[in-house]
């Protein structure tokens, strides 16, 4: 799959304008799915996961306004990292607080265990890719033939070779490895659209 680069200052600017609806859209798009699977994967119900990720997206909306990118002080990424760090943690706090009223202690410790580490870190890098690869993915799907779309997902994404993939699709090696590289060229674009890199 293609190197994913960082979120573009450009796309960073274009949040500032509250009323840029296309770079809310490709911020929303891509990062709300992000927090939300971010933080059910540390035991959020649904409905508490969904309140958590508008809190960080207003929060975001309200920091952007006076947000000043600069990357000697660490990635965007980076940045909303800790905010949905921070906001889990304020969670599960507040749940703590509630289970340690009620004098059970085994949901306190339950409780307290699903606080946000630094180490999440690494897996919240790799999620972020994932999400952008998937969006991307879904928004140029539909540009290619079933044929072009099964060889480059069948050799990109699953790792099988070439030849069985030509086989199986009655086309000829070269055709799929022209199919693979015509899908990972429209990604890479589509990458850098989403992050404002035109």
């Amino acid at each position: 799959m293609p190197h994913v680069p960082p979120t573009q200052p450009s796309l960073l600017v274009r949040l500032k304008d509250a009323h840029d609806r296309e770079a809310w859209e490709r911020f929303v798009d891509l990062y709300a799915p992000l927090v939300y699977a971010f933080v059910r994967k540390r035991g959020l119900q649904d409905a508490d996961a969904a309140d958590l990720t508008q809190d960080v997206l207003r929060q975001v909306a309200s920091a952007a306004k006076s947000l000043i990118y600069d990357p000697r002080r660490g990635s965007f990424r980076g940045w909303l990292f800790t905010v949905v760090r921070n906001r889990l943690t304020d969670h599960w706090r507040a749940s703590a607080r509630d289970v340690r009223g009620s004098g059970d202690s085994s949901q306190w410790q339950q409780a307290s265990e699903q606080l946000v580490t630094e180490s999440d870190s690494a897996e919240w890098d790799a999620a972020y890719e994932q999400q952008l690869l998937e969006c991307a993915a879904q928004q140029v799907r539909a540009d290619f033939s079933e044929a072009t779309w099964s060889a480059f997902w069948q050799t990109a994404v699953e790792g099988r070779e070439g030849r069985l993939v030509a086989e199986e699709l009655e086309l000829s090696v070269a055709a799929v490895y022209l199919a693979k590289g015509r899908v990972m060229s429209r990604l890479k674009e589509q990458v850098k659209w989403l992050l404002g890199n035109e």
